[in-house]
């Protein structure tokens, strides 16, 4: 299972096709989303037997005792690629990151450059219309007005939501749009319906080849990863297992991340890309200081309380 489209491309050509090469084993893709896949693993017959999805769907699936345990030994690109211990727990692997981030006009400000959340807050300095994620598109961003409003970023959680709540009102009026879909904030960029929206870091690079005066900053950008788990009951266990160890070689992570901007969870897979494909990632050991992990384990508590106290204050 992996979500499709542009992503789904760059996996065929920089894993999956040169998995079968190398093994024999023929991969077929589902694009599911959630839960037709945990109805098909609770009625015991799901369609995949690896799922490529975001480490906190996959802490969902736990829950629902959806995933398999797994069995480390039979991982050996664990080692050999370094992943960090942060992202391998019992029922799945992370394999990489996006980040969210600060987008910008890079010709709105007079050759000023915004630094921080602080100036993504501040409309006088920084002037023009704001673009921030809606729950359909991504957790709520009060990360980043704690963050504005000087949280700093280790102690960031537990999240306070009612001071996130207080500062996102102070820039309430200058939101011109909630954005759901990552193409979204580029396009409102491109329109200059936006002088400043918050963004999946990878989706700036089309538009800069397109000559869009765009820009991003990465300061306090807020991370979440994606992994691999197996689904409880899978019919090819064997093959899940490959295709997994395959996929978190730092050469395989390489090579998806010269396909797709995503960026390797291997620290070892960025000396294998050219200077240009590494300073491009956010991902790039110059770049890693400047953001955080997102707090799955806050989030999965908290997530519905506050998209629902969300809802209520975009409707002002």
């Amino acid at each position: 299972r992996d979500s499709g489209g542009s992503y789904g491309a760059a996996l065929q050509k920089a894993i999956y096709t040169p998995f079968t090469q190398e093994t024999g084993i023929a991969v077929k893709v589902l694009n599911l989303d959630d839960a037709p896949l945990l109805a098909q693993i609770k009625q015991g017959r799901p369609q995949c037997d690896l799922i490529n999805n975001s480490m906190m769907s996959h802490h969902k699936y736990v829950k629902q005792d959806a995933l398999e345990a797994l069995d480390r030994d039979r991982l050996k690109s664990l080692k050999s690629a370094k992943i960090p211990e942060a992202q391998i727990t019992d029922h799945a692997i992370g394999h990489s990151f996006y980040g969210q981030c600060i987008a910008y006009r890079t010709d709105a400000f007079g050759g000023r450059k915004p630094e921080s959340w602080a100036d993504f807050w501040d409309t006088k300095a920084f002037q023009g219309g704001r673009a921030m994620v809606s729950p359909d598109g991504d957790l709520p961003e009060l990360e980043f007005a704690l963050l504005a409003d000087g949280v700093p970023m280790d102690k960031l959680y537990p999240l306070d939501v009612d001071r996130a709540f207080k500062v996102m009102t102070r820039l309430r009026a200058d939101i011109k749009k909630f954005w759901d879909s990552g193409p979204l904030p580029g396009v409102l960029l491109s329109r200059e319906e936006v002088t400043m929206s918050t963004v999946w870091d990878g989706r700036l690079a089309d538009l800069q080849k397109q000559g869009v005066p765009v820009e991003r900053q990465l300061n306090g950008m807020r991370r979440q990863f994606s992994g691999y788990a197996i689904a409880k009951g899978a019919a090819n266990v064997d093959a899940a297992y490959q295709l997994m160890d395959f996929s978190l070689r730092a050469e395989s992570q390489a090579n998806l991340a010269k396909a797709f901007p995503s960026n390797p969870s291997s620290p070892l897979a960025y000396a294998k890309l050219s200077e240009d494909e590494r300073n491009a990632l956010a991902g790039a050991p110059q770049y890693y200081d400047k953001g955080f992990d997102a707090d799955i384990d806050w989030w999965l508590k908290n997530e519905s309380a506050v998209t629902k106290r969300w809802l209520e204050w975009a409707r002002g």
